[in-house]
């Protein structure tokens, strides 16, 4: 996301020292982590140490390591004595998790929920344009009172109403700032099928265009990925295409190539030797899909893989895949084994069926209706 700071689904809870902010925040985490892994950032104006004179962690730092890992079987931590770029370190950090609250840091541009204090000063800085981006107040008395505020106003108890609005405001916020596009991978070899798997017919049209088709009813935007020596063959198509700019890797190539050209969007992937997908499992996808996770992905029940080749990746799985590919794992199905994605149940088992080999295909419109059906 543009304006993003530390996370994707990030949101501050700001407001004058003694007005409750972690007590809040501590009680949303506690009703919120039932379904989302929360992260949090508190944000200090004074000085802090973790580590002390004589700890071994304040030795090394003042030998001059300019950073230490302190860590036992429960838990990390990092001490930082030289700046990075601002955010890097944050982003890291945080990159796991689904959202992140932020205790403090009103003055920049993040959402806000602003708690108001019994003396309601704070409503001064609001009046006055010092605290901005407020979506909401919390407040220790009646909202009524502050029907005038222009922003929706919780009693600073009703966990489950703000618990509720945080999940809808950044789930809205999601689904209006990030496009969704479609991807048909074409970009493989077909090398045990013996000829390109993308222009076999097993319905009107070959396989390359049924897919792209189905994607187009519910993708703003539809492109075919291929390597750049299959570009004059599928041309015809007209289809816009993204040329792999990761050689060698697969489909975490063609992905990592899209999210290259279009790094805002999310992406619908495809491939195109899995003739039996339909509608409806291209709705339940679309329907079921979890924007604050890294991808959304459905796990066969028969064989308890996940299918990652008809996938919704989000922008935020974008830092992460990077990450891997200079590590050389170049695996999506590792990626979602090991990273947090919204797990979905096929209706039917059956239309994630690829075909690969001639031994595979369906030799008839009969075999399969008949396989779909099972």
């Amino acid at each position: 996301m543009k304006h993003m700071l530390f996370h994707p689904f990030e949101i501050a809870f700001c407001g004058y020292s003694g007005s409750g902010k972690t007590t809040l925040i501590a009680s949303l985490v506690r009703r919120l982590a039932v379904q989302f892994s929360v992260a949090c950032y508190k944000h200090g104006c004074h000085h802090f140490d973790i580590d002390r004179p004589g700890k071994d962690s304040w030795t090394l730092g003042n030998a001059g390591a300019g950073t230490v890992m302190i860590s036992d079987p429960e838990k990390k931590a990092v001490i930082c004595r030289h700046a990075e770029a601002p955010g890097v370190l944050e982003r890291q950090v945080f990159s796991g998790h689904d959202m992140l609250f932020v205790e403090g840091l009103k003055e920049l541009p993040l959402q806000k929920l602003l708690l108001v204090d019994k003396e309601r000063k704070i409503l001064d800085l609001l009046r006055n344009g010092t605290v901005s981006n407020v979506c909401a107040l919390v407040a220790p008395d009646d909202p009524v009172d502050y029907a005038d505020s222009g922003v929706p106003v919780f009693h600073r108890d009703d966990i489950d109403g703000i618990a509720a609005f945080i999940e809808n405001t950044l789930l809205r916020r999601s689904l209006e700032k990030t496009p969704l596009y479609g991807l048909v991978l074409a970009g493989g070899l077909s090398s045990r099928m013996g000829h390109d798997k993308a222009l076999i017919r097993y319905h009107s049209e070959n396989q390359l265009m049924h897919t792209a088709s189905l994607l187009q009813k519910y993708c703003g935007k539809v492109f075919l990925s291929c390597r750049a020596d299959q570009c004059e063959t599928y041309r015809q198509f007209n289809i816009p295409m993204i040329t792999d700019a990761y050689l060698g890797i697969g489909p975490m190539g063609g992905l990592l190539s899209a999210q290259q050209a279009e790094p805002e969007a999310a992406w619908l992937l495809a491939a195109c030797d899995l003739p039996f997908l339909d509608e409806t499992m291209a709705r339940r996808l679309i329907m079921q899909r979890n924007p604050l996770r890294f991808a959304s992905a459905f796990r066969n029940p028969d064989s308890g893989r996940i299918e990652p080749l008809f996938a919704c990746y989000e922008p935020k799985s974008r830092s992460r895949l990077i990450l891997l590919h200079a590590d050389n794992r170049n695996s999506l199905s590792a990626f979602l084994e090991h990273s947090r994605f919204e797990e979905l149940t096929p209706p039917n088992p059956g239309t994630l069926r690829n075909i690969n080999t001639p031994d595979d295909y369906p030799a008839t419109e009969a075999n399969r209706k008949e396989h779909g059906s099972r």
